[in-house]
């Protein structure tokens, strides 16, 4: 009993943004086993030790808190996913590269949901535009890109993205080597910009 005392007191005393961040990252933890639709806010409210009605007072309805959790759970594959500060421009791609295929091969059906698996939240589509073009701004600096060649590393982004699930997505004997589809892809980005020209306009 006095142990339950010390943890209500403890979580008495956490500042609203520490709260918000406890929420989070229990969300994050149920999402690698539900679709974000069946997080039971019931249960989330219950393990930080809050009443249902006092989550909505950090986020004001369902959906705020769902895309929250996206959000955050986005966030944590770009740490994931990009390349060593400092890298030199082709060291930079091929980690980004190797970084993201790894990315999705341990953990595929939470990235296949996380991505794709948003129903009708309001992250929903534009989530997924905004996650690739997230990315692509983050090559597009590793790499020493000018601005223009944006439009270029957002449509290359994808590609890889679908590239990589579709490898993740055969048996491990059947898969290319994994350095093979790095290659692959960042060769698949030179030659893409090769066809722009070097100012990020169409030849």
């Amino acid at each position: 009993m006095t142990e339950d005392r010390d943890a209500e007191r403890t979580r008495t005393r956490l500042s609203p943004e520490e709260r918000r961040r406890q929420l989070l990252g229990i969300g994050l933890r149920m999402l690698v086993e539900k679709p974000i639709q069946d997080l039971p806010l019931d249960a989330v409210a219950a393990e930080a030790g809050i009443s249902r009605g006092l989550l909505f007072h950090y986020f004001p309805t369902k959906t705020d808190y769902y895309d929250a959790v996206i959000a955050a759970a986005l966030r944590r594959v770009l740490r994931n996913i990009s390349p060593d500060e400092g890298a030199a421009q082709d060291e930079a791609l091929h980690q980004f590269v190797d970084r993201f295929y790894a990315q999705i091969e341990r953990r595929r059906s939470f990235y296949l949901a996380l991505v794709f698996g948003n129903g009708s939240l309001s992250l929903g589509g534009d989530g997924v535009d905004t996650h690739r073009m997230t990315i692509a701004r983050r090559v597009v600096t590793a790499t020493g890109l000018p601005e223009a060649a944006l439009p270029v590393a957002h449509g290359w982004t994808a590609y890889v993205e679908d590239r990589a699930l579709r490898w993740s997505g055969l048996p491990s004997d059947a898969r290319a080597d994994r350095d093979t589809e790095v290659d692959h892809a960042c060769r698949a980005l030179h030659a893409l910009l090769a066809l722009d020209g070097p100012d990020g306009e169409n030849r």
